[in-house]
């Protein structure tokens, strides 16, 4: 995982969320989901029709990407799905801002993740657990409690390796 420096956990940096290519996959599933929600949002016939239209656009980067986030759920700003393939997310799951989701991760049941979370290709994050702001969880990672703020978690079941800002690695 590429470590971004000075990522904010609490202001969304929209340009994270940018199209860059015509197959971008993961900005543009990201960009169907924000634009259904602004269509919902809109009343009336255009904010009804414009709603329908994002959910095929929709269906159609979950289908190429073989990825499930939810048209309802609400995502904090700047996420980036770098490879989306196989991301699964749960519809009571809460992303927060500037976080980033490898391929084949998996949020079940109310995951909540803080600000500035970056999780590694392959983990499942399972149960009602919250992920502190600025933490990483590690490729394959499998994560069934809740994992404080700046953490880094690695293993099946995830343990704590490392706070960020102290001095020394935490070891058993």
């Amino acid at each position: 995982m590429k470590l971004e420096m000075n990522v904010s956990a609490t202001e969304p940096d929209w340009t994270r969320e940018t199209v860059t290519g015509f197959w971008d996959a993961g900005p543009k599933l990201i960009r169907a989901v924000r634009r259904y929600q602004a269509a919902k949002e809109n009343a009336g016939l255009f904010g009804g029709v414009m709603s329908k239209y994002w959910v095929l656009v929709h269906r159609f980067w979950s289908i190429i990407t073989q990825s499930e986030l939810h048209l309802h759920m609400p995502i904090g700003g700047g996420l980036r799905l770098p490879h989306p393939t196989g991301v699964i997310v749960h519809p009571n799951a809460r992303i927060g801002p500037n976080c980033m989701l490898m391929h084949q991760v998996t949020l079940s049941g109310a995951v909540t993740l803080g600000g500035h979370v970056d999780v590694g290709a392959g983990a499942k994050l399972l149960g009602a657990i919250t992920i502190g702001d600025n933490a990483e969880i590690g490729a394959n990672a499998v994560v069934t409690s809740d994992v404080p703020e700046g953490a880094v978690v690695v293993g099946i079941p995830a343990r704590v390796i490392r706070v960020k800002g102290q001095d020394t690695d935490v070891t058993e």
